[in-house]
């Protein structure tokens, strides 16, 4: 179900009839001469920026001029070094409380060029797709335009993106009623059909037979079973490559670990991983970018029935390693070490990116508007450090020491165990460096991304975090 039918990005005009809303930092407000656009009282705009306070999350007013309803809203001052420059943590706020039934002009006045892409992503995300309510609402049109002290910003490829973004946040939102593992391979065959792409599917018990371990152990017990897709884009004359895996888990029960009763609802989002991956995949092939990608979606619900996987049973993976589960709730890693493990072998490429929402430890870490990143490599670090910043979807390094972690997994009958020993230990580090015991050796240039935090806004709502951090990421830096 669909609550809004567009969002279109256009040089829009301040002008003109429809409820409008303007955003920016106050000097940026205060020189765009808001009253002669508007048509309104200068003492009136005036008053409405001075009384204004930005704060750490921004704020905004309204006031009609003549029959329409113009919101104003103004941006936070303060953005640390870790912080995104576009204050594009604070944007969505702001459309939502001006997001009503009709339709509206969103007007995004950045301080420069660069950070308009973030902006409008932000933006974006206030306006979600999915509802199940029985009063729909009416259809709406919603433009939004970014503007730097130069004017508008023309930005290539921003409307794939947007949509993209809002593509990973319906599936977030959908029920796993609606969306189980076998409507997820739908949405995936739907997105490779549009695009013309090759898409290949491993379900079932053949993933059990073809040595998906982790994936089939995690996924057996429910009626809709586990599945393995991946997508391919091989651009003509693509030179460089790069592979997206992405956790799925459409419900996560806990298995025979069983969450708590407050721990179990929201777990229909912890396939935002999977979702980020097949909205950038969309994104990027609607741009037709020109580097290789593999987008691959490992697909379970984490059912208690009885073929549910017990604790002290060994998972024989797709790395050729064992895994004795000491946890069923640890599940995502499991599914993820089967995924990256069969890219590697299948499909080699410059780099492989994990997303999931692994950890609970990672919001303790780096919070919940930063993603938390283990990665190999130094310059694939640093690069994703500088794309999340760009593009409003900030992330911050965890420890990497596999050395200091590796121990934390081990097991007197397999090779490893799947939860650790010492909570205390950089969990979330922990969890990322199991997922790395599958890669072969030696490993190829990998980064996880665990974004436990930013996948859900504080309405509860999917964000679609991610997609544009692999877009801005691309096939990653030159190795």
């Amino acid at each position: 179900m669909h609550r809004i039918t567009a969002i279109t990005y256009e040089e829009v005009s301040l002008g003109g009839s429809g409820d409008l809303l303007v955003v920016g930092r106050r000097a940026r407000l205060e020189a765009a001469d808001l009253a002669g656009a508007l048509g309104a009282a200068p003492e009136t705009i005036a008053a409405i920026l001075s009384r204004l306070e930005p704060g750490d999350a921004g704020s905004s007013s309204s006031l009609w001029v003549g029959e329409r309803r113009v919101w104003i809203g103004i941006l936070p001052e303060a953005c640390s070094r870790h912080n995104s420059p576009s204050r594009a943590w604070a944007i969505p706020a702001r459309v939502r409380e001006a997001a009503g039934d009709r339709d509206l002009t969103v007007a995004l006045l950045v301080d420069e060029p660069a950070h308009a892409r973030a902006a409008v992503l932000s933006a974006a995300r206030a306006l979600p797709l999915f509802t199940a309510r029985s009063k729909q609402n009416p259809t709406r049109a919603i433009r939004i335009g970014a503007f730097g002290p130069g004017g508008f910003v023309s930005l290539d490829g921003i409307a794939h993106a947007i949509d993209g973004v809002r593509h990973a946040a319906r599936l977030v939102d959908m029920p796993t009623s609606v969306l189980n593992t076998t409507a997820f391979v739908k949405e995936a065959r739907e997105v490779a059909t549009s695009h013309g792409v090759e898409m290949v599917v491993i379900e079932g018990a053949d993933l059990d037979a073809q040595g998906f371990g982790g994936l089939w152990g995690v996924g057996k017990a429910s009626t809709h079973k586990p599945a393995l897709v991946a997508l391919k884009w091989r651009p003509e004359g693509a030179t460089r490559s790069v592979s997206w895996v992405g956790k799925g888990i459409v419900y996560d029960t806990g298995g025979l670990s069983i969450k708590s009763k407050t721990g179990m609802p929201g777990m229909k989002g912890d396939m935002g991983g999977a979702a980020a991956v097949l909205g950038a995949f969309h994104a990027a092939v609607a741009a037709k970018v020109d580097y290789n990608i593999t987008a691959v979606l490992c697909l379970a619900e984490n059912s208690v029935g009885p073929d549910a996987t017990r604790p002290d049973d060994v998972l024989y993976m797709k790395s050729g390693k064992t895994v004795e589960v000491n946890n069923t709730d640890a599940e995502g890693r499991l599914v993820l070490a089967d995924g990256v493990a069969w890219v590697a072998a299948e499909h080699p490429s410059d780099l492989i990116i994990d997303l999931a929402t692994l950890t609970g430890a990672a919001l303790v870490a780096t919070g919940k508007v930063h993603a938390a990143l283990y990665c190999n490599d130094e310059a694939v670090e640093q690069a994703a450090v500088a794309a999340g910043k760009a593009i409003g979807e900030p992330c911050m390094p965890l420890l990497y020491a596999p050395e200091l972690l590796r121990k934390e997994f081990k097991s007197e009958v397999a090779d490893m165990k799947n939860s650790v020993k010492d909570r205390g230990n950089a969990q979330s580090s922990c969890a990322g460096q199991f997922i790395g015991n599958h890669l072969p050796d030696p490993q190829p240039r990998w980064l996880h991304i665990d974004i436990a935090g930013p996948a859900w806004g504080s309405d509860g709502r999917g964000t679609g975090y991610g997609v544009g951090l692999l877009l801005a990421l691309g096939a990653g830096p030159a190795a």
